[in-house]
């Protein structure tokens, strides 16, 4: 399972009616510390499959949905659960850093 790809289009469909947490990772190509914790994300989506869903959104490619969501950096993680941000993870960070996030949402 890797990560999905989700867009301005499906965004609602993707995550927010979504019936488990969703990990967004809002990152663009030439973005160095998203290139750096990519292999982190797909990790993450593997580990984690059937827990909680994993998705990537190109801000390049999808402006509005970060826009709405105030993502002023990348790459920014929001955590979402029943539709609402949760937690927000901004910067590259370890893996660590993102499951004790995700621990959050899964007690």
């Amino acid at each position: 399972m890797t990560a999905c790809k989700v867009s301005d289009a499906d965004f609602e469909k993707e995550v927010l009616q979504s019936s488990i947490p969703v990990l967004v990772d809002f990152w663009a190509p030439w973005c160095g510390p998203c290139r750096i914790i990519a292999p982190i994300i797909e990790e993450l989506a593997e580990e984690l499959n059937g827990k909680i869903k994993v998705c990537k959104m190109n801000v390049d490619e999808n402006p509005v949905t970060p826009g709405r969501y105030g993502i002023r950096a990348i790459p920014t993680l929001i955590v979402f659960k029943n539709g609402e941000p949760v937690e927000v993870i901004v910067g590259a960070v370890s893996k660590n850093t993102i499951m004790k996030a995700l621990e959050k949402v899964l007690s």
